[in-house]
């Protein structure tokens, strides 16, 4: 399917299908602002990735900004029934951010203009981030009175370390993309006008890759992250054995005997 829209593209996530990508583009003005009713659409959209056999997922913004941060009127309310109103209209922080990492494909984000607050969080929960050279990226809620509340702190000590980790959150800058490149928060920095093509040729490579192979590699590292390198060492086989039994695999191995590397076409089976 190339560039065909789900009936729900007027919605505050609209999705489109670009062969084995599925586009994810948020759509919520002014600013794609983060609370339960845009995280519900960003899991909605890639469940219909799921359900459309789609093999990578690309999330962008349509608007001016990525995401400036947070819907603060979330705030106004009581903290004890903060928890109740997100499930009522959209999932809690938590199992935003456990769903998003469950996503069984990779999940590639192109970030322009800022993203800040929950919108850096976002970004932080998928497999790539790409950025244009002119947006600003930062944790900033300590200029509320707060510190990233959607799992930001302990995925910014996963990607950067403690000393930056710490700096982000408690200096709330924002940062030009070149600097968390080079601190491996974010994997790419790009002109502004090269940002949608490249996005997209990197969510379309990863698409067309072995995406059993794939799944495994973001399940296993997950668990390292989590538990530690021991305890992956010790998963890895149980993880492995979805790869053992795919056709990619076979693909991947008779194409390398007849032509040499790099030339197989994966079916994502």
């Amino acid at each position: 399917m190339t560039g065909s829209a789900t009936p729900n593209n007027d919605s505050i996530v609209k999705v489109e299908h670009h062969d084995q990508v599925t586009v994810l583009e948020m759509n919520s003005p002014p600013h794609n602002l983060v609370g339960p009713a845009l995280m519900a659409g960003i899991l909605d959209g890639a469940k219909l990735a799921s359900d459309c056999g789609s093999r990578c997922i690309l999330l962008k913004s349509g608007l001016r900004n990525f995401s400036a941060g947070a819907d603060l009127t979330l705030f106004e309310r009581p903290a004890k029934g903060q928890d109740s109103q997100a499930r009522e209209n959209g999932p809690t922080a938590a199992e935003f951010l456990m769903d998003m990492e469950n996503i069984p494909i990779p999940v590639v984000t192109s970030i322009h203009g800022v993203c800040l607050g929950g919108g850096l969080e976002i970004a932080l929960t998928t497999d790539y981030i790409i950025a244009a050279r002119s947006a600003r990226i930062g944790s900033v809620e300590a200029t509320l009175g707060l510190h990233p509340i959607m799992g930001g702190v302990q995925r910014q000590v996963e990607r950067v370390g403690l000393i930056r980790a710490k700096e982000m959150s408690m200096l709330a800058r924002r940062y030009d993309p070149a600097t968390l490149e080079r601190w491996n928060l974010i994997n790419l920095v790009v002109d502004d006008e090269q940002l949608e093509a490249t996005a997209m040729s990197i969510a379309q490579e990863l698409g067309n890759g072995p995406t059993i192979a794939h799944s495994a590699t973001k399940s296993l590292a997950r668990v390292a992250a989590d538990e530690g390198i021991s305890v992956a060492d010790k998963k890895m086989i149980e993880i492995q054995k979805p790869i053992w039994r795919s056709a990619d695999l076979k693909t991947g191995l008779a194409s390398f005997m007849k032509r040499g590397p790099g030339l197989a076409r994966f079916e994502g089976k």
